[in-house]
């Protein structure tokens, strides 16, 4: 199976391709470089060359803060909204299936109960607004699709939020993060694997995606986080981890208080659920501190 991949030098698209090599898929990863996905012709040009049976579309504006600012917002949705549907077109001519990948950000962020794939979007900031124009997009031209939420990504190739821990770590011996935050982490390398199981089924359809083992704060996953990390350095043992309200953090984008996701359509369907977040967290460590 031929399957494209954007963003290839993102965390996730680093992950498809190794995935997809490893199961002797032909994996062709693209980046700006080799296809702008705002310019039509471009992709047009790309994807009609190359002719994937699939594409992982996981190349996005990702700067959630930056988003906001009124200079980056036609960027934003550029990048996001449409150069989504420059790929879903050229998808439909194709006939090839599509494999979006989007965000918990396309709901409103409120209460606590877990987000179903089918519930209404309702985006609170500019991030949230241009991935649920992308899955507009996809809806508009496609049947053979999968939009794919995900939340709380972390990964090789990159930079996330257990990176960031691991460097303050080292140089405070006091860290207060944000409790009132809720959802789960999604360790790229799984995800990866679920998507390429995706590319070879054909259980179309919007689908959540973030590793098992309950719902947590971000507070929970830098106790977490200082707890595994102090078998590869004792410093990360001594570092005082306390929870604090979102107010104490004031951000240009909204944040959304409840980022849990349903995950019970992928059982149904027949997909593998992703480990816990404990375990892929563990594997995760061992793969960038060993």
């Amino acid at each position: 199976m031929k399957v494209l991949v954007t963003g290839v030098k993102g965390q996730l698209g680093f992950d498809v391709v190794n995935e997809l090599k490893k199961r002797g898929h032909q994996a062709v990863g693209v980046d700006i470089e080799e296809m702008d996905i705002t310019d039509e012709q471009s992709v047009s040009t790309v994807l009609h060359q190359e002719k994937p049976e699939v594409v992982v579309h996981c190349a996005a504006w990702t700067a959630v803060d930056a988003a906001e600012d009124e200079e980056n917002i036609p960027k934003v949705m550029q990048v996001n909204a449409q150069g989504t549907e420059n790929i879903a077109k050229v998808c439909k001519e194709l006939d090839a299936k599509m494999i979006y990948i989007s965000t918990d950000y396309v709901f409103d962020g409120q209460g606590d109960t877990p987000w179903k794939p089918d519930d209404e979007r309702a985006p609170l900031n500019v991030y949230g607004e241009s991935k649920y124009r992308g899955e507009v997009a996809v809806q508009k031209y496609l049947e053979e699709y999968y939009i794919v939420r995900i939340a709380w990504v972390f990964g090789y190739n990159g930079k996330n939020f257990v990176k960031t821990m691991l460097n303050l770590g080292k140089t405070h011996d006091a860290l207060t993060v944000v409790s009132d935050q809720i959802g789960t982490p999604t360790y790229t390398y799984d995800l990866a694997r679920l998507l390429v199981d995706m590319a070879e089924k054909e259980k179309y359809g919007i689908y959540h995606a973030t590793n098992e083992g309950g719902f947590i704060s971000w507070y929970d996953f830098t106790v977490e986080i200082m707890k595994q990390a102090s078998a590869y350095d004792e410093i990360y043992g001594k570092v005082k981890v306390s929870p604090v309200g979102s107010e104490m953090y004031p951000a240009k984008a909204k944040r959304p208080a409840n980022s849990r996701m349903d995950k019970s359509k992928l059982v149904k369907n027949g997909f593998e659920p992703l480990p816990t977040w404990q375990n892929a967290l563990e594997r995760y460590l061992q793969q960038i501190m060993e």
